[in-house]
């Protein structure tokens, strides 16, 4: 995995896009469209609102959008649903060549069969991810993370942590409110992009970054995965990369 420290966010929010938009167009030139999976929330948005508005070139009528989760019970328009984070902040922006969404408010069971069949028949070119403050990719959490998962999509059930965080970030009033299911692409689905872009600034991912890099490789933080993968890149900035050692955090842009 390649990592880069960044100055701060605009920084990280130009490289992350920069690189994202090269892989897309790499792909659309070799075989004509690119398939796409993009994480959602809060820590996502300077990312994709650059990648978005602020740099050009991206060929998006060539583009196949995926996502990642989605609450259980979630219909397309709820305010703290992820479909509608996609549609909002990309799709009805640049007017992709498709979006296939996960149904929250379908039967779970079938669309977890549903996706995992577009995901076989759709490899994934790119999967631009983030890492959850308790080590979550997607929504394998700590207690349901599995590195050698047999499911490419799967229903989990949400741990205090993750479902804090929801309301943490305003999605939701309270925790009760938080939907304590949802369905997830699992852990080898994300990783089996040809490149993963992991995108975490905040302050408030530090704990998880450094368990990311630091700790042990185990499904306690979900994100040490990432470390293995040869088709990883992570751009931090400097508040997210604060409780690093100081060799690790100087690591800077090239």
């Amino acid at each position: 995995m390649q990592v880069t420290v960044h100055d701060d966010l605009a920084g990280l929010a130009r490289a992350a896009a920069n690189y994202a938009a090269t892989r897309i167009r790499e792909a659309v030139s070799a075989k004509g469209t690119a398939n796409v999976m993009f994480a959602t929330g809060n820590s996502q948005l300077a990312f994709v609102d650059t990648l978005i508005g602020h740099t050009p070139g991206v060929p998006w009528a060539d583009v196949s959008i995926f996502h990642m989760d989605e609450y259980v019970g979630v219909g397309p328009d709820h305010s703290a649903g992820f479909q509608r984070w996609i549609r909002e902040h990309i799709c009805d922006r640049v007017h992709p060549r498709e979006a296939h969404y996960i149904e929250g408010a379908a039967d779970p069971a079938e669309q977890c069969s549903a996706y995992a069949s577009l995901l076989q028949s759709h490899p994934m070119d790119l999967c631009c991810l983030g890492i959850g403050e308790n080590g979550h990719l997607a929504f394998n959490d700590p207690p349901v993370a599995d590195f050698d998962d047999p499911s490419d999509v799967k229903v989990v059930e949400l741990d205090q942590a993750c479902r804090r965080q929801q309301v943490d970030e305003g999605h939701f009033p309270d925790i009760e409110s938080v939907p304590p299911c949802a369905i997830t692409v699992t852990i080898p689905a994300l990783l089996r992009a040809v490149d993963v872009l992991a995108v975490v600034p905040e302050l408030r991912k530090a704990r998880a970054v450094r368990a990311a890099l630091e700790g042990p490789v185990e499904s306690a933080c979900p994100a040490s995965i990432l470390r293995t993968c040869r088709n990883v890149v992570l751009h931090l900035d400097r508040d997210s990369a604060s409780l690093l050692t100081a060799e690790r955090a100087g690591e800077g842009a090239p």
